[in-house]
């Protein structure tokens, strides 16, 4: 069966389960009833104002459209709805409308003028009378709903009062009323508040003013709310006033809140004896890590800032490989910084480029390193190559030339099918000589060396917890610093930070949980793809542990996996945590 058209979500989004009943602290206050029905799409059984009751045809859709039963919602709101064995039709009577249904002779007469019977009734299995919703409804007055989900129409009948009308204006003042979705709530549950607000002259209400109409309360006890609204003319209604009634009984706690209802992308604020106390104590998930080996990394990280031009990094490759380089420009003058590749065999060897991550030159650090990262995670396909022959060098990749202050980042995954030596180079002119012109820059710190891991992959064990569990990345001890070679200096290094390192974090049919960054390394800025799909941590700026946790993604139990996918970007501290948080179902 199709899902039902939206024709029929209109005004009202929520339900009411008791009688309405205006409060005294209207002066012009009249009693008001409202009928809430609910009805199942092919199920007899139906709720009115919250009693169970057993309908002789159930509601259905035939072909797209919602048909109810008639008589049980005559009935229930107070409508006449009668059969009349002489002429054999069925009679309805609602405010400013005589209905008349004849089955037999399929005829439909409003206040005396005919319609087309099927455009507005059927006729059920079991022989009983149905009504098109969106038909009936409109002439009961009533105010409805269809959940999908639940496969269920929800109907607000309200006999409302006449609006006040103000003497020599042909004009009503506005009616406010609104309830509550449920008669109490508890510590930190989302309140659900419902409009029933309006204008007697049906031109439309253009303001409302809330107060004390706080979407979640975290004290027990009873609080004023009220409502006044304003018409399109400028008149105002009374302000009407309902008491919100909150039980000593705990939700959500005020730590659990946002990470339940808060939308995806959103900081988490907490101060730091929270934080403390309910995430740096965490435990880890277990984890499985393997590293590939497959891929060398070249690292071009010192001298980071390069105060004169030469050759910032030089090393081999032979198959695969990755070339990462950061540098800022610290010279007084505009350069280039380009990566050479020079054949040092006697036969052509081909280069191909498989994926790449680049950034233009830019005084933001936090901003080279970010967007140099989502570059290489949105991992393009890509086909490009270069042929390089036989004891030549040519110019593999040349960035814009970049003022002084300025920095770039980039990464370029290579494939190679003989020894290539690539030189990461700061100049303003490239030739055929360059590398015999530029001296070899030393080392100031930071990281320059070549490491055989720059793959990590965690699986980990995501099924089971029950309590918030983290991941820590980037600290050197749980999570190692991967250990390579300086050729330069010749001498054994440490990628701290694992700067141009891909981590790929998998998990097997996960549970429903929240997933958090915190960011208490230092300032950070940085991409995640979780699922397929990058998320920009923070969307703009730079966050940092005082900012809170930012909302990377929640889960809902049903996915078959959960892979993350991460690369440190340049600019950005470490260690950082990713907190899951188990969420119940709420």
């Amino acid at each position: 069966m199709k899902p039902m058209k939206r024709e029929i979500s209109l005004l009202v989004v929520m339900c009411m389960l008791f009688s309405l009943l205006i409060t005294s602290t209207a002066s012009a206050a009249q009693s008001t009833s409202t009928t809430y029905m609910l009805l199942y799409v092919d199920k007899t059984e139906a709720f009115i104002n919250g009693k169970q009751i057993v309908l002789e045809s159930p509601a259905t859709i035939i072909k797209d459209k919602m048909f109810v039963p008639a008589k049980a919602l005559g009935d229930a709101m107070g409508l006449k709805v009668e059969w009349n064995d002489v002429t054999r039709q069925i009679e309805m009577t609602t405010p400013g409308f005589n209905i008349v249904l004849d089955s037999d002779r399929k005829s439909v007469w409003i206040n005396g003028v005919l319609n087309p019977f099927d455009s507005v009734a059927a006729i059920s299995k079991e022989g009983k009378l149905l009504i098109k919703l969106t038909w009936l409804a409109d002439y009961m007055g009533a105010r409805y709903t269809y959940n999908d989900e639940l496969r269920r129409v929800e109907i607000i009948h309200t006999k409302t009062p006449t609006g006040i009308y103000i003497p020599n204006t042909g004009n009503s003042n506005p009616v406010a009323k609104f309830n509550f979705a449920k008669p109490t709530y508890k510590l930190g549950e989302p309140i659900k508040y419902v409009d029933l607000s309006y204008d007697p002259d049906s031109e439309g209400l253009v303001k409302y003013e809330w107060k004390g109409n706080e979407s979640v309360f975290f004290s027990p006890g009873t609080y004023p709310i009220t409502l006044t609204v304003w018409d399109a003319h400028g008149n105002k209604s009374e302000t009407y006033l309902r008491n919100l009634t909150i039980e000593d009984k705990v939700y959500l706690s005020e730590i659990e809140y946002p990470i339940y209802m808060k939308p995806v992308g959103s900081f988490i604020k907490t101060d730091w004896s929270t934080l403390w106390g309910n995430f740096w104590n965490l435990p880890q998930l277990p984890k499985q890590v393997t590293t590939d080996s497959s891929r060398k990394l070249l690292v071009s990280d010192s001298p980071e800032e390069f105060t004169e031009k030469g050759i910032l990094y030089q090393d081999k490759v032979n198959g695969k490989g990755r070339l990462y380089a950061d540098h800022i420009n610290g010279t007084k003058e505009k350069v280039t910084l380009a990566i050479l590749a020079k054949n040092t065999t006697n036969k052509p060897v081909t280069i191909k480029t498989t994926n790449k991550g680049e950034v233009w030159p830019s005084v933001y650090a936090n901003l080279i390193g970010n967007e140099a990262s989502v570059d290489f995670l949105m991992n393009d396909p890509r086909s490009d190559s270069m042929e390089v022959p036989a004891n030549q060098t040519f110019i593999y990749s040349q960035m814009p030339e970049f003022y002084p202050g300025q920095g770039v980042n980039l990464f370029y995954d290579v494939e190679t099918n003989g020894e290539i030596e690539f030189s990461f180079v700061a100049t303003s002119q490239l030739s055929q000589t360059t590398l015999s012109q530029l001296p070899l820059l030393p080392f100031t710190g930071h990281v320059r060396g070549t490491f055989p891991v720059s793959e990590v992959k965690w699986n980990i064990d995501a099924s089971s917890f029950t309590k918030p569990n983290r991941l820590i990345i980037g600290d050197g001890t749980t999570d190692p610093f991967q250990p390579g070679y300086d050729p330069m200096r010749k001498q054994n290094v440490l990628n701290e930070g694992n700067y141009g390192v891909v981590y790929k974090i998998h998990a097997d049919k996960p549970r429903k949980m929240a997933i958090m960054l915190l960011a208490y390394g230092g300032v950070f800025k940085g991409p995640i793809k979780i699922n397929g799909e990058i998320s920009l941590i923070p969307q703009s700026g730079v966050i940092t542990a005082f900012d809170g946790m930012q909302i990377l993604a929640r889960t809902t139990g049903e996915e078959a996996a959960l892979d993350i996918e991460f690369t440190p970007p340049a600019g950005s501290a470490f260690p950082i945590d990713l907190i899951f948080f188990p969420l119940d179902d709420k």
